[in-house]
């Protein structure tokens, strides 16, 4: 599996309410909607650096820590973000992010920049900073985990297959 796209920069912990804040996330039900708010006590202007399909959230260590509610990483992947890059998520969102088919990265993210160009190989562990020149080592995803995220996350596996080969 192959993903592609430009990065934005984040930093170290970034919980879920600066996913998506609390003010909306209780208050707004349609997913479309909640996205145009995403990082916005961040970066009020996180949502126009999003190309969909096209952009990948470069984060420090300990992304996704905070709440257990799988709206975070839906908002993400209704953002049109494509994939995550981290050294390290929260455990929770990690099991969120891939229960709905958000690829999440577990690499050194210090090398890479705001607006790099990334390609990311899951058969072959790495991603490459084109921009840069430089390869970096991911940590490898099992081929379940690949599944999931090939088939868009548990529910569109579960209903493609009809039960869990693990």
């Amino acid at each position: 599996m192959s993903i592609t796209g430009k990065s934005i920069k984040l930093g170290d912990n970034i919980n879920t309410d600066f996913i998506i804040s609390g003010r909306y996330k209780f208050a707004i039900t349609d997913m479309k909607e909640l996205a145009k708010h995403i990082m916005e006590d961040i970066d009020p202007n996180f949502p126009q650096k999003i190309t969909a399909g096209k952009s990948i959230i470069v984060a420090g260590n300990n992304f996704g820590m905070g709440s257990s509610r799988e709206q975070a990483p839906l908002v993400i992947k209704e953002a049109g973000i494509v994939a995550v890059l981290s050294p390290q998520f929260a455990r929770i969102f990690f099991r969120n992010g891939f229960n709905i088919g958000l690829p999440l990265i577990e690499t050194d993210t210090s090398r890479i920049e705001e607006a790099d160009e990334l390609e990311i190989d899951l058969d072959n562990g790495v991603v490459k900073n084109v921009t840069k020149g430089i390869v970096l080592k991911i940590k490898p995803l099992p081929k379940f985990m690949q599944d999931l995220l090939a088939e868009g996350g548990i529910i569109n596996y579960y209903k493609k297959h009809g039960e869990l080969k693990v």
